[in-house]
């Protein structure tokens, strides 16, 4: 078989290979605007390709701009620069206590990888086939759902059955005080833009989910972190954050909280709406895992009635990420700056991911779906905690529910550490600093019990303890 054949039956990789080799090379600076690229006959040599290689990756950069021809000279690197990109130039185990790289190691991470760092549910454990279904009744509707905007409010029928899931919880929501969003991250960040100003002060849970650092950050915010234990934040420590800070916003998961999986007391929640109407505190409730809980837990806005507190959901991490569908319900007299809002920021919003939701709500087979889910995350909880503490890594709290696993390592096993290892082994783990303001979680690893049956992963964090 002659080089020619052999390049074109494996001519795909092999020419994604030397594009991405450029590519580096341009976004780590040692390819700037106007340098030549090696020949095509010398870069074949050094990446061990066919010269045909070498001209196809040549012209298709050419074709996204990356590279220019000049006839009879060779390639250049074109200009203007990409924007520089960091995690080319840096050493990417260094980085594995980062909020935002431990977000990027899941998200990018290849098949190959396992990822009990991150904070979804494998593809597996999805309603695929209700999903499917769902979508092919949506292409037999009408034309409006599939090409239209929806409304400022999002789709009323929607809004009207989540009003009455929320008054299940006991919380006392109109449809015309629920506002659907693109997901929960949308739904917080469509809040802080509402109700913060650059230097505002909000509180966070020590530890709390650290895309609220990131998104916080990102609104210009002073973040301020208040110790959580497993019955809600310590309230002393709250209180005495009220009278120092006088912050304008806090934000917390009441039910299954995010990293701890710890559940707010009711008598937690009812000395911390005392201390919040006191300091004219809103408080925005993230309740992305309500539908996890076996019993439902205390929620802020059932006692509050939507007076100061904002609850919010999502149904990425329960029927698809990629259906991106949340929702806000809040005070009546918001909705119309929240209205405005919206409009100005993402317009009408996403009719189809509202109708494929409901379409799934209405027919029964989210209901069914969400039974064997908590079923299977029981199951999984105990396995994983059971395999974790033969190796010497301790759960926080004692039968913990829904997906997460806050864990304890042995004395002197640093988590950032243990998780650059495990990143070689291309295992994705979430060290606790991650999520600590205060970075006082160095000694805690999150686990999402989904994405962890798999026995390499305890094998590679034995592993990295051993060093």
């Amino acid at each position: 078989m002659d080089e020619q054949t052999t390049v074109s039956e494996g001519s795909g990789t092999l020419v994604e290979s030397v594009m991405a080799t450029i590519r580096h090379r341009i976004a780590a600076r040692s390819l700037t605007p106007g340098t030549r690229l090696p020949s095509i006959r010398a870069f074949a040599k050094i990446m061990r390709v066919s010269k045909s290689t070498v001209v196809e990756a040549y012209e298709r950069l050419a074709a996204e701009g990356m590279i220019r021809s000049r006839p009879g000279s060779g390639f250049y690197a074109a200009g203007p620069l990409a924007p520089l990109s960091l995690a080319e130039i840096g050493p990417r185990l260094d980085r594995a206590v980062d909020p935002l790289w431990v977000s990027r190691q899941s998200l990018e991470a290849g098949d190959g990888v396992l990822k009990p760092g991150c904070g979804w549910l494998p593809a597996s454990w999805m309603p695929e086939a209700g999903l499917r279904r769902a979508l092919r009744a949506m292409a037999r509707g009408g034309d409006v759902a599939l090409t239209d905007y929806g409304t400022p409010l999002g789709l009323p029928p929607l809004r009207h059955l989540l009003a009455r899931r929320m008054a299940e919880h006991g919380i006392e929501a109109s449809p015309d005080q629920i506002m659907l969003t693109e997901s929960g991250t949308q739904a917080i960040d469509l809040l802080c833009r509402f109700l913060l100003e650059p230097g505002d002060t909000v509180l966070v849970d020590d530890p709390c989910y650290f895309n609220f650092h990131a998104l916080l950050r990102a609104h210009r915010a002073k973040v301020v972190g208040v110790p959580y234990t497993p019955s809600g934040p310590d309230i002393e420590l709250f209180a005495q954050a009220l009278t120092e800070h006088q912050p304008r916003l806090y934000i917390t998961n009441s039910a299954l909280h995010n990293p701890t999986g710890a559940i707010l007391s009711p008598v937690v929640a009812h000395r911390l709406l005392k201390l919040a109407d006191r300091s004219d505190l809103t408080i925005i409730e993230d309740d992305i895992f309500a539908d996890f809980e076996y019993t439902p837990a205390p929620r802020l806005a059932a006692f509050d009635g939507l007076g100061r507190v904002v609850h919010i959901g999502s149904f990425s991490k329960t029927l698809s990420a990629s259906v991106r569908c949340g929702f806000i319900a809040a005070p009546r007299d918001w909705m119309e700056g929240l209205t405005d809002l919206k409009i100005a920021t993402s317009f009408g919003g996403g009719r189809l991911a509202s109708e494929l939701v409901l379409t799934l709500l209405k027919d029964g087979s989210y209901r069914k779906h969400m039974d064997l889910l908590r079923t299977r995350l029981s199951r999984a909880m105990v396995e994983t905690s059971t395999r974790l503490k033969a190796i010497g890594i301790t759960p926080w709290i004692d039968q913990p529910t829904g997906m997460f696993l806050w864990c304890r390592l042995p004395e002197g096993v640093d988590a950032a550490e243990i998780a650059r290892r495990a990143l070689s082994a291309n295992v994705v783990l979430a060290p606790g600093n991650a999520f600590s303001l205060s970075q006082t979680a160095s000694r805690f690893l999150r686990f999402n019990v989904a994405q962890s049956a798999d026995e390499r992963i305890f094998r590679t964090l034995e592993e990295a303890m051993s060093r």
